[in-house]
Parts: C-alpha cells; sequence; structure tokens
C-alpha cells in the first residue's frame, strides 16, 4: 500500500469529458438523430448544450428545428442509440485508470457526480472497470436535479463522502462545473476535451490545474 498522503481528502469527478472520452458519442448521436429527420446538424449545437440538463436539451432541441417529437419521446431515442455505445465502446481518458488506484490507496475518498442518467452511467463505469474505485456514485437527479450551474451534485456528493468541500478536488471538462466547484470553496481541475476546447482558455485561468492526460494530475491534494 501506498502512504496514506491523501487520507481525509476527497476527489468528485465528472464522467463525459472527463473521466470518459465519451463527448464524441454524444456529436454522432445528435447528427444521426436529426440527420433521420432531414436536418443537418449545426456547427454551433454541440457548444450550445454541452452544459445543459438532459430534458432541456432535448426541449431545445424541439424548439429550433421544429420537431414534432415530445421531449419524452427524443430522450428516449437518445437513450437507446447511447445505451450500446456506453456499455460497450467508450473508453477511459488516458491513465484514467492508473490515477483512480493511486488515489484510492492513497486514502482519498472518491465520487462521481455526474448529469449521466444510471442507464448510461453504471454500464461505461463497469465496461471501464474502474466501478470499485468509487465510494459514492450519484447524479444530478440525486441532488435535486440542479444542473451543475447549481452546486447541490457537488455538495452532495461530498456529504456522502463525509469530506468538507474546502477539502475535495473536483475534476470537470466544463467552465460551469469548474465555475461553481470553485465558488463553493472546493479546489477545481479541468481536464481538456475537445467539446469545450474554444473555453479552454478561460477554464485554464481559473481552475487551480489544467491537464491533457490524468499522468499529470495532482498526487498530494488539498
Amino acid at each position: 500500500m501506498k502512504e496514506q498522503l491523501n487520507k481525509g481528502k476527497g476527489v468528485i469527478f465528472d464522467l463525459d469529458g472527463t473521466l470518459l472520452d465519451s463527448m464524441g458519442v454524444w456529436d454522432d448521436l445528435d447528427a444521426e438523430s436529426l440527420a433521420k429527420r432531414g436536418i443537418e446538424i449545426p456547427d454551433d449545437f454541440g457548444s450550445t448544450v454541452a452544459s445543459m440538463q438532459f430534458r432541456d436539451i432535448a426541449v431545445y432541441t424541439i424548439k429550433r428545428f421544429g420537431l414534432t417529437d415530445t421531449p419524452e419521446e427524443l430522450m428516449q431515442e437518445w437513450n437507446d442509440m447511447a445505451a450500446k455505445a456506453y456499455a460497450t465502446t467508450v473508453r477511459l481518458k488516458a491513465h484514467a485508470s492508473e490515477y483512480l488506484q493511486y488515489l484510492f490507496e492513497s486514502g482519498a475518498t472518491l465520487a462521481v457526480a455526474t448529469t449521466l442518467p444510471p442507464e448510461l452511467r453504471n454500464p461505461a463505469l463497469e465496461h471501464a472497470g474502474i466501478t470499485d474505485y468509487f465510494n459514492v456514485i450519484c447524479s444530478v437527479d440525486d441532488a435535486g436535479g440542479k444542473g451543475k450551474e447549481h452546486p447541490d451534485v457537488y455538495l452532495h456528493a461530498a456529504e456522502r463522502l463525509g469530506v468538507a468541500p474546502e477539502h475535495c478536488t473536483v475534476f470537470e471538462d466544463l467552465l460551469v462545473g469548474i465555475t461553481t466547484a470553485k465558488s463553493i470553496g472546493m479546489h477545481p481541475w479541468a481536464m481538456f476535451d475537445a467539446s469545450s476546447e474554444q473555453q479552454w482558455q478561460d477554464i485554464s485561468v481559473l481552475a487551480e490545474g489544467a491537464i491533457r492526460d490524468f499522468s499529470d494530475a495532482p498526487r498530494e491534494l488539498r
């Protein structure tokens, strides 16, 4: 066992675009879904919906493109399309598994805080072989349903870990998550993802650290 360097510290991970190299799944899914309706996906669609809640994306898509689907019908279609990819093909970001093992052995307690529903997040974690590293796996739905522009899901994860916010490090790929985590005294680190490339400079300035590979993630947590 490694020295318990991080005993008493909590680490909260986003999934899509942070631990999982999965944002391309949603790009392909969106394009395929709209193509079936004779619509070519606009360049700004992905960046516009990146930080939205799942249902909000459905509502926005229906309104923007004048679709006749209900939000529930569209969400079910997307879930069905995504389920196979999350269970079979989505991969971890570089050196994520090694970093999780290091944190686990160094005494930290780990949580997932995601917008993904259980039917997607659980198969993805199982496929990646990392479920057992986490003490807590939760989503925004477990914390009142508010998105990551609100602190609820981070505070919920910290409470379940039994770690004060000021002793929690948060890994996120989106500016909204970095901003919220910092606003409640947590220590945000940014993971690069192509989906947020346009905001990367702002993300890098705001976060305590910015990485493109988990081999560069902090070894001793604050």
